[in-house]
C-alpha cells in the first residue's frame, strides 16, 4: 500500500503565489507542480495526469476560465469548479 498524496497542478502568473501553495501543499506530503499561465497549464495537463488543478483566473495570455475550456477539451470528464 502506498502513502502518496494526490497529485497537484498550480496555475498562477504570480511566482510568489505558485511558490507559496506549493510549499504548503509540499509539506503536507502532496506532489506539487507548478505553471505560470493557462498555456503552460495546458501544455503541463496534456502531457501528464494531476488529481487537482488550483487556478487563478485572472492571468496573462490565457485566463483560467479559457484554459479550463481547453484542458476540457481533451479531458472531458474532469469536473470543473469556479
Amino acid at each position: 500500500m502506498t502513502d502518496l498524496k494526490a497529485k497537484i497542478l498550480v496555475v498562477d502568473d504570480e511566482p510568489s503565489q505558485r511558490k507559496m501553495l506549493q510549499a504548503n501543499l509540499s509539506l503536507e506530503g502532496y506532489r506539487v507542480s507548478e505553471a505560470e499561465d493557462g498555456s503552460d497549464a495546458i501544455a503541463k495537463v496534456s502531457n501528464e495526469f494531476f488529481d487537482l488543478i488550483l487556478m487563478d483566473n485572472r492571468m496573462s495570455h490565457i485566463d483560467g476560465i479559457e484554459a479550463l475550456k481547453q484542458i476540457k477539451k481533451f479531458l472531458p470528464a474532469s469536473p470543473s469548479s469556479s
